[in-house]
């Protein structure tokens, strides 16, 4: 997967823009005057946090980038507003005397966070006000995202939403513990785990979280909903279309800060660089792997995200678990290809395999081979089988040139893989009647395509197995 054109998105940020704020110190002795440790302070690091983080986010991606956001009339104001102009941000903040800029200050010593002082004075503050600097950046914007940290600026989501739809524009909601119903009409939200349960409730599981998710769609009017699930990884649910839920990126983790406002910033970024949203929420993904192996509040660059991607080929071609693979079809059929499909054991590959799949390859634009899982085949074919483990038979798939993707299940039958992926062609090889096909009136049922296809004569897993016993 390649990096879109950032260069061309325009994301206009809105929301509490805050200043983070590090010190940093060496402990060796606990204070006289009370059982806490004492940090003599060495270095001091600010920070942009908050929707100023997100707008940061959108900036170090190499996209255009707008921050609306209401300050007080003090110093930490004057180091935010420096920092927008050193990192490209272009500054639409209004300041008000009644307003005190939210500042966190976190305290370190070797690596960890002793303790954390804010500073705030929140105010619920009415959109009016803010109005015309955001309908003036609204003008020259793709796509809008609400940060909404509920420090006051954002006590009206409705207003904004409400401007953004009239002129057409996209709208992206990283909410927080509010009433869901005041993001009605935005184009997608991005609640994380706990944030999601305190407005539905809990979940036994995936497929419950993903009946939840589409109720909420219904109910306010929502293209998706993307819930952040922390090792969890990424749900993705949209509108009329089938779950997707991404695994989070196996990198360690440091520091979790600011996670959220990286996942949401480069996904704004990647859809009004023209990304499809299942392409924008795998980049997210993968720039929250990169923003939680660093410590503190930190942004991902462009090329940090590109040099990240170009080691991750697995929705171009090879090995996936089941998530990945709906996904790959997804993005498959964005671009207008046709995924076929076929199954089997492939316990020994052999020239029958490798010219069948090449024929069945031939049917469409991607093809995907799926394959019994070792219980599988024990219980299909007996004692002694399969001669190859499930990693080896998926390698050696994986290694031909005429497969796309390969994935194992554990029944008996790809059913219940082929009620989800939904290929648009489905094959098999062998001595099979159509109406044996497993799967086949599914398919047809939808309207794809079902085939049958010959294997070389006198070439099988079980006679190879059987000339190799006669030696």
């Amino acid at each position: 997967m390649k990096l879109p054109r950032f260069d061309k998105a325009r994301v206009l940020t809105l929301g509490d823009a805050m200043l983070d704020r590090y010190w940093h110190g060496n402990t060796v002795r606990i204070s006289a005057e009370a059982p806490v440790p004492v940090v003599d302070i060495t270095e001091r690091e600010d920070r942009l946090g908050g929707a100023a983080n997100v707008a940061l986010n959108v900036a170090a991606l190499g996209a255009s980038s707008t921050l609306v956001a209401v300050l007080g009339l003090d110093e930490s104001a004057e180091i935010l507003k420096a920092k927008l102009d050193s990192a490209g941000i272009v500054d639409a903040t209004l300041g008000r005397e009644d307003y005190q800029t939210v500042t966190k200050l976190r305290i370190v010593s070797h690596g960890q966070q002793m303790v954390r002082a804010d500073f705030e004075h929140i105010v619920d503050l009415e959109a009016a006000p803010m109005m015309p600097v955001y309908l003036a950046a609204l003008a020259q914007t793709d796509l809008v995202i609400l940060s909404d940290y509920d420090k006051g600026v954002i006590s009206d989501p409705q207003a904004f939403i409400q401007q953004a739809r009239a002129l057409h524009k996209t709208i992206l909601v990283d909410p927080k513990y509010k009433d869901f119903s005041l993001y009605a009409g935005a184009t997608l939200i991005k609640p994380n785990r706990v944030e999601f349960m305190k407005a539905v409730g809990g979940w036994a599981n995936e497929a419950e979280l993903v009946v939840k998710c589409h109720a909420m769609i219904a109910k306010l009017g929502l293209e998706a909903i993307l819930v952040t699930r922390d090792s969890d990884g990424l749900t993705l649910v949209q509108k009329n279309q089938p779950a997707i839920h991404m695994p989070a990126r196996k990198r360690e983790v440091f520091d979790l800060s600011g996670a959220g406002d990286t996942v949401i910033a480069t996904l704004g970024a990647a859809l009004a660089a023209g990304e499809t949203l299942p392409d924008a929420v795998n980049m997210a993904n993968v720039a929250a792997g990169i923003a939680v192996s660093k410590p503190g509040i930190v942004s991902v660059s462009g090329p940090e995200l590109r040099h990240e991607l170009s080691r991750d080929q697995r929705f171009d071609k090879g090995i996936m678990n089941e998530d990945q693979l709906l996904l790959a079809a997804l993005e498959a059929r964005a671009r207008g290809e046709r995924v076929v499909f076929t199954n089997g054991c492939f316990d020994i590959l052999h020239a029958g395999h490798v010219d069948y799949l090449a024929e069945a390859r031939q049917r469409g634009d991607r093809l995907v081979v799926a394959i019994n899982s070792d219980e599988s085949v024990h219980r299909l074919k007996g004692e002694g089988r399969p001669i190859n483990t499930v990693d080896r038979r998926m390698a050696m798939l994986a290694g031909l040139s005429a497969v796309d993707w390969v994935v194992t299940f554990e029944h008996d039958t790809p059913l219940a893989l082929l009620e989800k992926l939904r290929p648009d062609v489905l094959v098999k090889g062998g001595d099979y009647g159509i109406e044996q096909v497993v799967g086949g009136d599914m398919v047809r049922a939808y309207g794809g395509e079902v085939a049958v296809l010959s294997l070389v004569e006198d070439c099988s897993t079980t006679a190879i197995v059987e000339k190799i016993r006669n030696l």
